[in-house]
């Protein structure tokens, strides 16, 4: 299949894959379902495939788009483009907070490049109490994570992260087809709902992100020796937590009790 799609090539540095399987657009967005009056942002238009049917349903739409090409063919869509707020800008450094009018909430939906959709994550979720949900196509193995509970092998960081900050709840299963170019992965749609209240108190919200960053990147050590730069085996224990587990064993509630003794310990 070429990479030559309606007059646009897709660009390898921008991880572009355009959607283009019309019952696979239909399903995301009913499943983004939005709605007149609504704050509604896109990641990465592209080609408009969710663009034109989500506009279809709304009289005013933001659009985040980081290639100058696809931002000028939106300029000029002529269905579409009076409706359209286009802020040509990269999604990993945008200040995703100036979008706020009116104290509305903003719904975020894209179809993410999948070399940037981990980052882009953690970027977004520092402005969560700004979001009332968020809908992303995303490679399969990345909803998988996101979703994953302890003693899963999908389970990492990004799980333990999102669940702290979201509901994650998996939509819809994307095969490659339905793509041009395929990329060689599955894809899946995952819905994220940010909680009003976290589920587990965290006094420090940067050192639950240490303490998961050391306990996965040496995720085959027993944390007593993947956390010694921040806790002793005797926090470990206070914690109510066996310092022989491994990461991938340690609910969300535990890595925030840890992060919580690592606080206290440096003052924090």
């Amino acid at each position: 299949m070429s990479k030559q799609h309606l007059g646009h090539t897709a660009r390898k540095r921008f991880g572009q894959n355009f959607l283009h399987d019309p019952f696979v657009i239909d399903q995301i967005v009913s499943a983004i379902n939005p709605q007149k009056g609504e704050n509604l942002v896109e990641i990465g238009p592209g080609l408009a495939a969710l663009t034109e049917p989500v506009c279809e349903r709304i009289d005013t739409l933001t659009v985040v788009e980081l290639d100058r090409d696809l931002a000028s063919r939106l300029r000029s869509h002529p269905f579409i483009s009076s409706k359209l707020n286009i802020v040509e800008a990269d999604a990993l450094k945008f200040d995703f907070a100036t979008l706020m009018t009116d104290d509305r909430p903003l719904r975020v939906f894209g179809n993410l490049p999948y070399n940037i959709s981990t980052p882009l994550m953690f970027h977004l979720f520092e402005f969560v109490g700004k979001v009332k949900d968020m809908h992303f196509m995303l490679q399969k193995e990345v909803v998988n994570r996101l979703a994953a509970m302890p003693g899963n092998k999908n389970y990492g960081r990004l799980s333990v992260m999102a669940q702290y900050y979201c509901q994650v709840v998996p939509v819809l299963h994307v095969p490659p087809g339905a793509f041009n170019p395929p990329p060689k992965v599955d894809s899946a749609v995952v819905r994220l709902v940010p909680y009003h209240t976290p589920p587990v108190e965290v006094d420090n919200v940067d050192m639950l992100n240490t303490v998961c960053a050391n306990a996965f990147n040496q995720r085959r050590k027993t944390i007593r020796n993947s956390l010694k730069e921040l806790l002793s085996e005797e926090d470990i224990e206070q914690a109510g937590i066996s310092p022989d587990l491994r990461a991938e064993k340690l609910s969300l509630s535990d890595f925030a009790n840890l992060a919580n003794i690592a606080s206290h310990k440096v003052g924090n």
